[in-house]
């Protein structure tokens, strides 16, 4: 067996958020998730995540969310199937109106907190790190009613009100947190990402950036919260990252993928660096965009930057600056040219393992703090076989690319800290509300209509990932 790259200690786990695999969404007292007032895609999802005003004035068949995977009742068989595997971490997110129903309530629900205490308890005895995320696309609908969501500053109170009453209550339980999922969709969902509508806004993209600033805010001012706390406290920010290729040798191609990394770059220059970057000064005013900062802001965003910076890969994405070019593009959340170079899946994401050392170096040069690939893998729609099994052998091939590039990325010079593939158990679609779109290695008998039952059975890629994780990344056969 050959040396493996990756450090003692590396965090092997698997990834999930609340919203997507909990279900029980008005049990014990939890409030409503932006994800809980959305149907199945076949009910017309994606137009009630642009809209979200109109999505809460309709009656829907199906809600997905609702029941989800039912983690809240079987997290126990769950998180046993994560050890199996030798998980070393386990990333997951604690739901804001699981803990304040309505977002401004004067206390916490007592019943949500201790849900996540029993989770904590349970990944304690087998030795699996929880990573948390603060925020996972789950900002309380109350909020979004009652204030607008993250446009409105009063957001901030509110969230840290969440944090501080969590990092208390956890205190020696998680050393690991980030405190929002893929904070650079706010600009492309920005209900999902802000717990907001921007559709009667007159100048939209000043709406979204106002509420990225008391996002990036509220995030430094948690990461000081979490140090005093807790010094053993690790406080990430985390990007949907992806680099992007320019279309052509054309410099006006070049510049214009250098704009787009740049878009998501902006929110983990500030997390990370602890000011807005050069760059942002034209774009803001290009864009007629005057953010509104109070006293301070500035100094708590230098002063308390990201211990790690944590990101989702699962492609890379192409571009040009010719229009006539760009009609072509593929309609996922990032726009991206079909590249000629590259296999696709199902839903039409390109693969590109090479795309994940790329990326893993170009954020590394960029900050020089930790990573962590907190989300990666492949969506798919599996065959459970006659005699039970599920042979998902393009899992496999996806997962050791990928993770054999995060070893060369270690060789460069990389400092990676854990490994995290995104729906280690199959869970709801987030963008599609699909069960189809599966990316576990444990498969959950349920489908697109909330039909199944619920039956947790392994695929090949849960033996496969174990034999990875046993031998520290050295055995990818």
């Amino acid at each position: 067996m050959t040396k493996s790259p990756f450090p003692e200690g590396f965090l092997w786990g698997g990834a999930v958020a609340a919203n997507q695999c909990e279900g029980a969404y008005l049990e014990d007292g939890k409030g409503l998730s932006p994800v809980d007032v959305l149907p199945a895609v076949e009910g017309g999802r994606w137009d009630a995540v642009m809209n979200p005003t109109k999505a809460l004035e309709t009656k829907y068949d199906y809600y997905p969310s609702h029941e989800s995977i039912d983690f809240y009742h079987r997290y126990k068989e769950d998180i046993a199937l994560f050890a199996e595997m030798g998980f070393k971490s386990f990333r997951l997110s604690i739901s804001w109106p699981r803990i304040f129903p309505n977002g401004d309530d004067a206390t916490p629900n007592e019943a949500g907190l201790e849900f996540y205490d029993r989770v904590f308890d349970e990944c304690a005895k087998y030795g699996i790190e929880p990573v948390v995320t603060i925020n996972h696309f789950d900002t309380p609908v109350e909020l979004f009613k009652k204030y607008g969501g993250w446009k409105n500053r009063k957001c901030i109170d509110f969230y840290m009100n969440f944090c501080e009453v969590i990092f208390n209550r956890y205190k020696g339980k998680v050393k690991y947190w980030m405190t929002f999922n893929e904070i650079n969709m706010i600009l492309h969902l920005p209900f999902f990402g802000g717990g907001m509508d921007v559709n009667g806004e007159a100048n939209p993209e000043e709406a979204k950036y106002q509420a990225a600033h008391h996002q990036l805010v509220a995030s430094a001012m948690a990461t000081k919260l979490a140090h005093e706390i807790d010094p053993e406290n690790q406080v990430g920010c985390m990007l949907a990252a992806g680099s992007t290729y320019a279309f052509s040798c054309d410099p006006k191609d070049v510049w214009k993928a250098m704009q787009a990394d740049r878009e998501g770059y902006f929110f983990i220059d500030v997390q990370a660096r602890g000011y807005y970057p050069s760059y942002s000064k034209r774009f803001f005013k290009e864009h007629n965009i005057n953010l509104v900062m109070e006293d301070g802001d500035l100094d708590v965003l230098k002063n308390h930057t990201v211990d790690y910076v944590a990101f989702s890969y699962y492609s890379s994405r192409l571009t040009s600056a010719d229009p006539e070019v760009m009609k072509e593009t593929e309609g996922n959340v990032f726009a991206t040219l079909r590249n000629p170079n590259l296999e696709a899946s199902e839903w039409g994401w390109q693969i590109d393992p090479l795309g994940l050392r790329i990326t893993m170096n170009a954020i590394y040069d960029r900050y020089q703090k930790p990573l962590f690939v907190v989300e990666n893998g492949l969506g798919a729609v599996d065959t459970v076989e006659a005699d039970g099994s599920i042979n998902d052998d393009y899992r496999i091939d996806y997962m050791r690319e990928h993770v054999r590039e995060m070893g060369e990325a270690i060789e460069d010079g990389v400092d990676l800290i854990g490994y995290t593939p995104w729906g280690c158990i199959d869970l709801v679609s987030a963008g599609s509300g699909e069960m189809k779109k599966r990316y576990g290695f444990i498969y959950v008998d349920r489908d697109n209509e909330g039909k199944g039952t619920l039956d947790r059975s392994k695929k090949k890629s849960f033996h496969w990932y174990k034999k990875v994780i046993e031998s520290n990344g050295s055995d990818l056969v």
